[in-house]
C-alpha cells in the first residue's frame, strides 16, 4: 500500500479541518491503517476553542494540533487531499491537485449567531457529519 500523507484544508484551519484532522488520526489506529494526516488552511486562523471543547467530549484532544497554511506543506508529499470547504475547494493549489481529491463541503458551525446552546449544536451537528465523514473516507481507500 502507498503511504497516506492526507491534506484536510479549510478557509482558515481553526475549525472543520481541525475536526477531521483529529478524526482521521484516531479512526486510522482503530483501522490500523499507517497514516500521516495534516490539515492547512487558506489563512491559519488559529484553533477555534469550540471546536477543541466539542471534540474533547467524545474523546479526542485536539488542543495541541497547530493552525498552519497549505504553503506550509509545499515540500511534503501528499497522496490525498480533502477539502471541507467549498472556499477551499475552489482555492486548492494547482501542486496539490496531483493528489487524490475529495470534496465535501461542511457548514461552518463557527458562523453560526445564536444562542450559546444553537452554536453548541451546530458544533455538534458538524461534528457529527465529519466523524461519519472521515470513517468512511479511511474505509474506502
Amino acid at each position: 500500500m502507498e503511504n497516506l500523507n492526507i491534506l484536510v484544508i479549510c478557509t482558515g484551519n481553526s475549525c472543520r479541518s481541525q475536526m477531521a484532522e483529529g478524526y482521521l488520526k484516531y479512526f486510522s489506529k482503530q483501522l490500523k491503517i499507517n497514516t500521516k494526516v495534516y490539515s492547512a488552511g487558506i489563512r491559519a486562523e488559529g484553533i477555534n476553542k469550540k471546536a477543541i471543547e466539542i471534540m474533547a467530549i467524545d474523546g479526542i484532544d485536539i488542543s495541541n494540533h497547530t493552525s498552519n497554511t497549505i504553503g506550509e506543506y509545499y515540500r511534503t508529499y501528499i497522496s490525498h487531499v480533502i477539502t471541507v470547504c467549498d472556499h477551499a475547494n475552489e482555492s486548492c493549489p494547482a501542486y496539490l491537485k496531483k493528489a487524490k481529491l475529495t470534496h465535501q463541503n461542511f457548514s461552518d458551525p463557527s458562523k453560526v449567531i445564536g444562542s450559546e446552546l444553537e452554536i453548541k449544536k451546530a458544533f455538534e451537528k458538524c461534528r457529527e457529519e465529519i466523524k461519519l465523514f472521515s470513517f468512511e473516507f479511511l474505509k474506502k481507500i
